[in-house]
C-alpha cells in the first residue's frame, strides 16, 4: 500500500517547508508512475536523491467527488500528487481546477528553489504562470505524432520552448528535429539498467505462465499500442508456425480485440518491472515489431538496450535510433518485412553468441541511467545560475488555451 496524504498534510510535511537544503523539482507528466517502468521513473528516482520530487499527474475522474488532490509516496522517494476531479467538468474548468490544486499545494511563487520538469506540453495550460528557477523539458517522444494528438498541444509545446530553459530529447533521431527550435537542446538517448536486465543472463526458471510455452520463443514487452506492427506479428506467425511469440505488455489505445490471435501468439498481458527479467531469460530472440508510421518517426526504444543487457538476441523493423546505432554495429539485426524477420532470425540462431555477447557489453558499458542523469544534472546545476534571468516570459496568460472542441 502506498502511504497517504493529503494535500494539507503534504504541504505540512515537504522538506521544502521544513527548511530542507534539498530544492523542490515538480514533474508534470502524462504517464502514471505505477503504469510501465520507463525514462521517467528512472530518471527521476535518481533526481530523488538530489532533489524532492513532487510528480502531478493527469487528473482522474469521479462521480460527485470534491476537487482535491490525492496524494501518496513511493519506495523510489517520490510523491506522486494526482488531481480528483467531478465527472462532467467542461475543458477549461479542468484546467482551472488543475491550476487551482497545483498553487495550494506548492505555491504560486518560488519562496525556496524549484525546478518544472515537463514531459508533457499540455500541462503548460494550468502552470505558466507558477514561479520556478529552472525549467525544463524532457521531450521523451514527438506526442505530436500520436494517435489523437491537438493543435492545442502543438500551440503549448511553443509555450513551453519559449519558458524552458533546457530541453532534453529521448534519442538522437528527435534531437536532430528539435534543435533549431531551443538555444539549449541536447540528446539523452535511452540507457540501461544493466545490473537489473542482466539478472535474465542467470536465470533458469520460467514464470508459471510462460513455463509451457514451447522454444523457440520470440518475446516482445512494452506498451501494445498503434506503434506496434500487429500485421508483420501475425505475418511471421504464419510463415513459422512452429515458433512462439510472447507478447507482454498493457493494450492501450487499439482495440484489443484487433492483435492478431494465432496458437503461437502468446499475449501475456502487463507485467512489473522486477518481472521482466525473468521472462526475458526464458527467450531465444527479442522481437521489436515496431510499425513504421508517424507515432514511431523519433522514437527511441529504451527497450533496445534492455534486451541486450538480458543476453537476449534481437530482430527490429528499422526504427531510426535502433539502426543507429545498433543495427549499424551488428548487435541488432534489422528486418523490414516478415520474410527479413524469418531470416534474421536464423542468422542470430545460426551465429556463436559469446563474441556477439561481447561487442554487446563493450557497447554498453559506456552508458547507464546513472550517468544520463549524472550528464542531465550538470547542465542543470549549470544553468540554474542564471536561468530566471535568461528565460524569455511565458506567452500564455493564465489558463490560455484553445477550447475544446
Amino acid at each position: 500500500m502506498h502511504e497517504r496524504l493529503t494535500t494539507q498534510s503534504y504541504a505540512l510535511r515537504s522538506p521544502i517547508k521544513a527548511g530542507s537544503e534539498k530544492p523542490l523539482l515538480v514533474c508534470f507528466s502524462h504517464l502514471r508512475w505505477d503504469f510501465v517502468w520507463q525514462r521517467p521513473q528512472h530518471l527521476l528516482s535518481r533526481a530523488a536523491k538530489h532533489y524532492n520530487v513532487l510528480i502531478i499527474e493527469e487528473p482522474m475522474f469521479r462521480a460527485g467527488v470534491t476537487p482535491h488532490m490525492d496524494v501518496s509516496e513511493r519506495p523510489q522517494g517520490v510523491t506522486i500528487a494526482v488531481p480528483m476531479l467531478p465527472e462532467g467538468l467542461s475543458h477549461q474548468d479542468v484546467i482551472s481546477e488543475q491550476h487551482d490544486l497545483i498553487e495550494e499545494l506548492i505555491g504560486r511563487e518560488a519562496t525556496s528553489p524549484r525546478v518544472f520538469w515537463y514531459y508533457t506540453p499540455m500541462a503548460m495550460a494550468f502552470t505558466s504562470d507558477l514561479e520556478c528557477d529552472l525549467c525544463i523539458y524532457d521531450n521523451m517522444d514527438e506526442l505530436s505524432l500520436f494517435r489523437g494528438a491537438s493543435q492545442e498541444l502543438l500551440d503549448l509545446e511553443n509555450a513551453l520552448f519559449a519558458r524552458c530553459d533546457l530541453v532534453f530529447t529521448g534519442g538522437m533521431s528527435l534531437y536532430e528535429a528539435k534543435k533549431s527550435r531551443h538555444r539549449s537542446v541536447h540528446g539523452f538517448p535511452s540507457s540501461i539498467d544493466f545490473n537489473h536486465f542482466s539478472q535474465a543472463r542467470s536465470i533458469h526458471q520460467d514464470p508459471e505462465d510462460q513455463a509451457k510455452i514451447p522454444h523457440l520463443r520470440l518475446g516482445f514487452f512494452g506498451v501494445v499500442d498503434e506503434r506496434m506492427d500487429i500485421d508483420l506479428l501475425a505475418e511471421v506467425a504464419d510463415l513459422r508456425p512452429d515458433w512462439n511469440f510472447v507478447m507482454i505488455g498493457p493494450v492501450v489505445k487499439i482495440d484489443p480485440a484487433s492483435l492478431p490471435q494465432r496458437s503461437n501468439i502468446h499475449w501475456l498481458g502487463g507485467k512489473s518491472y522486477n518481472e521482466l527479467p525473468h521472462y526475458l531469460a526464458g527467450w531465444d530472440v527479442g522481437f521489436m515489431n515496431f510499425a513504421l508510421n508517424e507515432a514511431t518517426k523519433f522514437i527511441s526504444p529504451t527497450k533496445t538496450p534492455e534486451f541486450l543487457a538480458a543476453g537476449v538476441p534481437v530482430v527490429s523493423t528499422a526504427i531510426t535510433d535502433v539502426v543507429r546505432p545498433y543495427g549499424e554495429k551488428g548487435l541488432v539485426e534489422i528486418a523490414r518485412n516478415a520474410k527479413e524477420v524469418v531470416t534474421k532470425v536464423e542468422t542470430i540462431l545460426a551465429r556463436p553468441k559469446d563474441s556477439w555477447l561481447a561487442r554487446v557489453d563493450r557497447h554498453l558499458a559506456a552508458g547507464s541511467w546513472d550517468k544520463t542523469w549524472g550528464a542531465m544534472h550538470k547542465l542543470m546545476l549549470d544553468s540554474m545560475g542564471d536561468a530566471a534571468t535568461d528565460r524569455p516570459a511565458s506567452s500564455l496568460p493564465v489558463y490560455a488555451t484553445t477550447p475544446a472542441e
